[in-house]
């Protein structure tokens, strides 16, 4: 079946993620008299429909009516208020994928009907640029095609993997939050640029380019980091010094504690949303 067999799409949130959602399922084929978005702000919708030429409203259990997907674009708290209003709404089999963060699947499958297939899905920020990743994860009557039907909704948003719900928070730690930890990165090395005499117009481009460059450099060879940090390392050279102060400030065992508090805190926040 071709997506244009498909009854129509709905993203719930047109804010900064839905927006992304949004010019994802049109790339993955959905033609604009397909797609609606539900969105509070007037202004935004206004925006909204100017640019993608979609349906807009502010009632979901109007737009959602019909609708063979929904995806949900929205803050957690306000989670269960929308499933409040979308279940009497949503058709027989219609899939709903939340990127929603923290909230279980078991919430989803509480407040829907019986037997609706849910996606959960924990994206990041480079989502924007189809340069995210996207962690997705079925819930209990969610089959085979509702997976790759998810898949396809979120391919031009970046990477796609597949797992189980218990490693979400995982996923949390290190991809979800993981561009902060890039972007720290690259303000440090940009910081020591200015402290070297370097303009920090200068020193930021080249700490960002030198990023970009070394996670492409990883993705294309599927080498490991180790064996690609050893082709830099001349002995007794500079790489070799620099790392070596890496390792006596500890940066390696930072980033697995950062990553430990960030799993610790996503547990946190998912309890308190299945609660």
């Amino acid at each position: 079946m071709g997506v244009q067999d498909l009854a129509p799409v709905v993203v719930v949130g047109g804010g900064v993620m839905g927006g992304a959602l949004l010019a994802g399922v049109l790339t993955a084929g959905w033609s604009p008299d397909k797609v609606r978005v539900v969105e509070p702000d007037e202004a935004r919708r206004t925006a909204l429909a100017a640019q993608h030429e979609v349906v807009v409203g502010g009632d979901v259990a109007v737009l959602a009516a019909g609708a063979s997907v929904v995806l949900l674009a929205v803050k957690p708290a306000v989670v269960p208020a929308v499933l409040a209003a979308l279940a009497p709404a949503l058709a027989p089999g219609a899939l709903v994928v939340s990127v929603a963060a923290g909230v279980p699947l078991a919430l989803y499958e509480r407040l829907l009907p019986p037997g609706t297939p849910v996606v959960r899905v924990m994206p990041n920020t480079p989502a924007l640029i189809g340069k995210g990743v996207a962690a997705i994860a079925p819930g209990s009557a969610a089959r085979e095609q509702h997976l790759e039907l998810a898949e396809r909704l979120l391919a031009a948003t970046g990477m796609v993997v597949r797992v189980a719900e218990k490693d979400l928070d995982a996923v949390t730690a290190i991809s979800g939050s993981g561009p902060a930890y890039a972007f720290y990165l690259i303000d440090a090395m940009a910081e020591a640029g200015v402290l070297l005499g370097l303009s920090r117009d200068v020193a930021q481009r080249l700490a960002v380019a030198t990023v970009e460059g070394a996670a492409a450099l990883a993705s294309v060879t599927g080498d490991h980091p180790v064996v690609l940090r050893e082709r830099v390392s001349s002995p007794g050279g500079t790489t070799v010094a620099a790392v070596a102060e890496l390792d006596a400030h500890g940066v390696r065992a930072g980033v697995v504690a950062a990553a430990r508090a960030a799993y610790a805190r996503s547990v946190e926040l998912g309890a308190a949303a299945g609660a």
